[in-house]
């Protein structure tokens, strides 16, 4: 089996002014994973196909892809395995951050600017735009045109929300026993989806000028979700947000996690993960955030406060945020921080006091 990694979008990148030449991206690209098999910690992948296969009339096949609960990822060591001419190379969290290093125009330029060594990270679901509501609204159809009655009591709507659509469908709401039922209601739910999403013509409250105080002081900003790129696209260019990002991981780059769609990102930007900040709501993003090395901005809504406590920085909204901010999540980081230090000990004999003795 063998995989590579690629650092550049399907789509034709933005440059990214005065962030200086990447040093490493070109060396790696990054893959549509097909499958995988874990061997101590390490993820075994496999590179298939052209990007738009699995489409069909511009929905995707995979129901799962959006409706589902995924792995957190980047646990122990977990990273890419590539195979080169000189034998196998593990890509993980820790060769990422070594080996992503600035090159010396671009230390300078950091030195004078250091905002821009920063990468942020921003999550599709109910970061960039409220897709709860979406999904809920989506199940609400589904259950009117089969004539069902969808619960109205909070644990089952978490379910709905944050589950699998097979295990919501069969153990949940019980809509569905045999394979052929389940694969229709799942194919209507996902069309459903898109339907209503392309509907969407406005961000998060108080994004858009979030973004725009990032832009100006010229910090590079990806998206990660498991849309397809066209429809991800599309959205972004119909709420004017497009403009902001200068990387995209989605549904074609195969990303079996939520850490791995973290790294990507990292790597798209050209930036280490332990410079990068991610934007989620999930606890569970959160989680590989910090696998990844990455601080994390905790968004409260869709989970109350009390659930983001892990995050190193939870607002309500981003009305509450500055370029200031995230300056002061890295400034307890220094380049030895954490590291192991060696603690100088004074072995050096006391001093003697000098006696005078006065002979009268």
């Amino acid at each position: 089996m063998e995989c590579s990694i690629r650092s550049s979008s399907l789509v034709p990148p933005r440059p990214l002014s005065g962030h200086g030449v990447p040093s490493i991206t070109a060396r790696f690209r990054l893959p549509r994973l097909k499958a995988s098999i874990k061997r101590s910690g390490v993820v075994f992948c496999q590179a298939t196909g052209s990007w738009d296969k699995g489409f069909g009339n511009g929905i995707p096949r995979v129901p799962g892809q959006v409706f589902v609960e995924e792995a957190i990822g980047a646990e122990y060591g977990e990273g890419f395995e590539t195979f080169r001419m000189d034998g196998p190379l593990k890509v993980d969290v820790d060769y990422l951050n070594d080996r992503l290093q600035e090159c010396f125009l671009q230390r300078v330029r950091h030195s004078m600017k250091p905002d821009e060594a920063f990468g942020l990270i921003f999550s599709w679901d109910n970061v960039m735009v409220d897709t709860r509501s979406l999904k809920l609204n989506v199940w609400k159809q589904l259950a009117s045109e089969e004539g069902k009655e969808l619960p109205e009591d909070m644990h089952t709507r978490k379910l709905i929300l944050h589950a699998a659509a097979d295990h919501v469908l069969r153990k949940v709401l019980c809509w569905a026993e045999e394979e052929s039922e389940l694969e229709r209601l799942k194919s209507r739910l996902l069309k459903l989806y898109y339907e209503n999403l392309l509907k969407l013509d406005k961000p998060i409250e108080g994004l858009k000028v979030w973004l725009d105080a990032i832009y100006t002081a010229g910090i590079p900003c990806a998206i990660v979700s498991s849309l397809d790129r066209m429809h991800m696209h599309e959205c972004l260019q119909k709420m004017g947000l497009k403009k902001y990002f200068q990387a995209f991981v989605t549904l074609e780059d195969g990303m079996e996690s939520i850490a791995h769609r973290f790294l990507s990102a990292a790597l798209k930007m050209d930036r280490k993960p332990s410079k990068c900040v991610v934007f989620e709501d999930d606890p569970r993003a959160i989680t590989a955030a910090h696998n990844c090395t990455m601080m994390a901005v905790g968004l409260i809504g869709a989970h109350p406060a009390y659930e983001l406590d892990q995050a190193d920085l939870a607002v309500a909204s981003y009305s509450e945020l500055s370029v200031i901010n995230l300056r002061r999540l890295f400034a307890h980081k220094g380049s030895h921080f954490m590291d192991l230090q060696k603690q100088i000990i004074d072995k050096s004999p006391p001093k003697r006091k000098l006696m005078t003795d006065t002979i009268y």
